[in-house]
């Protein structure tokens, strides 16, 4: 009896061990003023002349990264001009909130992985890393860094 009572504690020990991984692709999040934020919904949407912009929401809060190419390998720096420009808007109990890079407002970088397996235009995904502060109206500041899109689908702007 001792012998089965042994295997049966053994069983149901061996049973309770799970592993419950989760596995978070794509993704879109990054660090906003040191505080872990993600995306829970995301898209990526290629519009003429091969631009991109991907949004991304956690319900209240939106960011947007546009970059004049979605061509894998390059690097759009932010803060120069209106093509490559990055905003984080909040929008919560009737409060709004919009900051932006732009031509001589803030400053930043969005990345596009040339990682084949992170980034095929073909199959319909991009990766890729981005960091900015972005101003409001009234200069202040918000700061994303850290950030990455993982395997963001793409769709076709109509």
């Amino acid at each position: 009896m001792k012998k089965f009572l042994s295997l049966l504690v053994l069983l149901v020990g061996l049973s309770s061990c799970e592993e419950d991984i989760q596995f978070n692709t794509p993704a879109v999040q990054g660090l906003k003023d040191n505080e872990l934020w993600k995306a829970t919904e995301y898209k990526a949407i290629l519009g003429g002349g091969g631009s991109l912009i991907i949004e991304a929401t956690n319900g209240f809060e939106t960011v947007v990264l546009r970059t004049a190419s979605s061509t894998p390998g390059m690097s759009f720096q932010l803060g120069e001009n209106e093509s490559n420009k990055a905003t984080y808007s909040l929008d919560a109990d009737g409060i709004s909130f919009e900051y932006q890079t732009g031509t001589d407002l803030g400053d930043g970088l969005i990345e596009i992985s040339d990682n084949p397996d992170e980034t095929d235009i073909t199959r319909g995904f991009i990766s890729g890393t981005f960091r900015f502060n972005a101003l409001d109206e009234s200069g202040e500041v918000v700061n994303f860094q850290n950030g990455f899109f993982y395997k963001v689908p793409i769709q076709i702007a109509p």
